[in-house]
């Protein structure tokens, strides 16, 4: 039988949804049929989310979601299974700017805060959600990292270290899970037009992006978004285990 390349009535729990790439996310995966958990610190933005993506005739509901609580992500888990009658994806996209220099007073919060809502809240949402996605026909799990984890920036050690743990999880995971048909790969974004990079001047992100990418831009989140889905199919079911750059040929260039 051929291999499905659609995600209609599946069912995808997303952290950090209210903006950026979860956003664009949630959109994506509910314009294409899945029953979609949209979750994200503000419960007044999932709220938002989720009522306009009913409203345009799509499977929706938002959870106010606070990733750095173990008690929050538990009975949030079980509620989006309740509510839809399963899960079948999880993508750990929810995350926060963590730069400090290593010497810096502040070091050690920066440091702990990023581990905890960039690292530890992924292996927390994934012992949440695996008795659920070893029930589903097509589980899939995808971890949001970055191209920093990759190639690191001055100052950006607690982000970078993190993220780079978020791919070896990965790795690991998909080495334990895949007896079980449990998929789990990682994106690792570049520069994308979010809320993380709205301070910098449209100037410092001109020449930034003619410097460092092959396609001389930055990316959308929607761009990213696509590859999140690509993974999430039920046709993707031999790819894991992948770290994969959304970054326009950033890692690619040297020059």
């Amino acid at each position: 039988m051929p291999l499905s390349r659609s995600v209609q009535g599946l069912t995808a729990l997303i952290t950090g949804a209210a903006s950026g790439m979860g956003l664009a996310t949630a959109e994506l995966f509910a314009r294409e049929g899945a029953n979609v958990a949209v979750t994200d610190l503000s419960a007044e933005g999932v709220t938002e989310v989720a009522a306009r993506l009913r409203a345009e005739g799509f499977s929706a509901e938002g959870w106010g979601l606070d990733v750095s609580d173990p008690n929050a992500i538990a009975e949030v888990t079980q509620a989006v299974a309740q509510r839809f009658g399963g899960l079948d994806i999880l993508v750990n996209n929810a995350g926060i700017s963590a730069f400090a220099a290593v010497d810096s007073e502040g070091y050690e919060e920066v440091w702990d805060r990023a581990f905890s809502i960039l690292l530890t809240a992924h292996q927390r949402l994934v012992r949440a959600a695996l008795p659920n996605l070893r029930r589903s026909q097509s589980p899939r799990i995808v971890n949001i990292a970055s191209t920093e984890a990759l190639g690191a920036t001055a100052r950006d050690s607690p982000y970078a270290a993190a993220k780079a743990g978020v791919t070896g999880l990965t790795r690991a995971l998909a080495v334990e899970l895949g007896k079980e048909g449990v998929t789990v790969n990682c994106i690792c974004p570049g520069p994308i037009l979010t809320g993380m990079t709205q301070g910098l001047s449209e100037e410092d992100r001109r020449t930034f992006a003619n410097r460092r990418t092959a396609l001389r831009r930055y990316g959308e989140p929607e761009e990213v978004a696509h590859m999140t889905l690509s993974l999430c199919l039920p046709a993707a079911s031999y790819i894991t285990g992948a770290v994969i750059p959304v970054d326009g040929g950033l890692m690619a260039r040297n020059a």
